[in-house]
């Protein structure tokens, strides 16, 4: 399988809980899961999404792949509970220079680190 986007497109941050989109924290995947495991949860979400878009304007269809997008964040770590197990707060979704990240994405947009 070809590497996740995340992991190639965007920076991590350097524990690798996070990529960074346009100045703010996305969750990565649990790095515990296995690769099968991994790919079918990824099938799962792909799945989903072609349900939000094919939903139109139906409400219920859309609320429920919607619950389904969902569900197959949450089974790879990028939603719910973390996966980490050392205490530190999650920082999903929010702006990388409103929090801890912030001086390592300075350096890294200055061009003085990977």
């Amino acid at each position: 399988m070809t590497p996740r986007p995340e992991a190639t497109e965007y920076p991590q941050t350097p524990d690798g809980r996070y990529f960074v989109v346009r100045g703010r924290l996305w969750r990565r995947s649990n790095p515990a899961l296995d690769e099968e495991t991994r790919q079918r949860l990824d099938k799962d979400l792909m799945s989903a999404r072609r349900s939000v878009r094919a939903a139109k304007n139906d409400r219920d269809a859309i609320a429920q792949a919607r619950r389904l997008v969902n569900d197959a964040k949450t089974a790879l770590g990028e939603r719910g509970p973390v996966w980490w197990a050392d205490g530190e707060p999650d920082y999903n979704r929010h702006l990388v220079k409103n929090t801890p990240y912030a001086v390592w994405f300075a350096r890294l947009q200055e061009g003085g680190i990977d």
